[in-house]
Parts: C-alpha cells; sequence; structure tokens
C-alpha cells in the first residue's frame, strides 16, 4: 500500500492533465431571446441507445445556470481555424455574440457559423462532480456543418489543429 501524500498539488494537477489533448466545443442555449454561450473543453458522446453526449461546466460558470434555464442546449463543435470564437465565449461578462454569428437550431440554441457540427439537446440529468456539474444531453439532432476543416485541439494550454 503506497502512502498518500499530505498535501494535493492543484498546479501539478492541472499540468499533468493537460498532456491530454481534446477538441474544443461552445455550449449554447437561448433564454428568453439571449443567446448565451462558453467554451469548454470535457465534451464527450455517452451512448447511442439513447443518443446521450456530455459535458461539464464549473460551478462557478455564470452561464451554465442560465442555459439550464432553458432546458434545452447546443454543441458547436469547434474547427481549427475557430480560436477567435473560442476567445469569445471564453470572456465573462462581456457580449459573448458580439462578433459572432449564428443560427437558431430546433429548440432555438444557437449554431455558430462554420462550426464542424453542432449536436441540440435536451437535459437529461446532471451529477455532482466536485468544483464541476456532469451535464447529460439527450440528442434531439445534430448535422456536420463544416466538415472539411480540422478540429482546434487544446494541449498543454495551447491551441492546435490535427490534420489528415
Amino acid at each position: 500500500m503506497s502512502e498518500q501524500l499530505t498535501a494535493f498539488d492543484e498546479s501539478a494537477f492541472r499540468q499533468t492533465m493537460g498532456n491530454f489533448a481534446t477538441g474544443v466545443v461552445v455550449v449554447t442555449g437561448l433564454l428568453e431571446q439571449e443567446p448565451i454561450g462558453f467554451a469548454a473543453q470535457s465534451f464527450v458522446s455517452l451512448s447511442l441507445d439513447p443518443p446521450l453526449v456530455a459535458f461539464s461546466p464549473g460551478k462557478s460558470s455564470s452561464s451554465w445556470p442560465k442555459i439550464r434555464q432553458s432546458g434545452s442546449f447546443g454543441i458547436n463543435i469547434l474547427g481549427q481555424d475557430q480560436q477567435a470564437v473560442c476567445a469569445d465565449m471564453a470572456q465573462s461578462g462581456a457580449d459573448k455574440f458580439a462578433n459572432v454569428h449564428w443560427r437558431s437550431g430546433i429548440t432555438g440554441a444557437p449554431i455558430l457559423e462554420n462550426v464542424l457540427a453542432f449536436i441540440e439537446c435536451t437535459l437529461e440529468a446532471e451529477h455532482d462532480a466536485g468544483d464541476h456539474t456532469i451535464v447529460v444531453g439527450r440528442v434531439v439532432d445534430f448535422q456536420s456543418v463544416n466538415g472539411q476543416s480540422a478540429p482546434l485541439l487544446y494541449f498543454r494550454s495551447l491551441y492546435g489543429s490535427f490534420m489528415q
């Protein structure tokens, strides 16, 4: 049995987890005709039957509670040329949609222009996960928007892409 460390080093843990490359998405919703969104890298496909996806917003997020109220949301998968969109959506307290073109999906969730794909969901469940929440969505619609672009990736605190 190994000894546990007496103090958990959050900085070292963050650096270690940075070795896992992730895609970047923007979670969007519409509440009282106001578009809401935030950037996330914690997105995963969970199930084909029923079709479920998940992401994990931080509990300090001011955007997720607003999107939650609508009961539905969209997942916009960003392409390599959308780092500026990611930066806009990562801001706090600003008009995140000032420079972003979008149209409404079937639930009203914003589909951002030129994303690789869009997955639209209704809220299925939420689970406590420390300083984050695991949100499970039931897929109600999906579409490839710009299938020719490479994905925007996040690795070791830097953005990049994957070319085939």
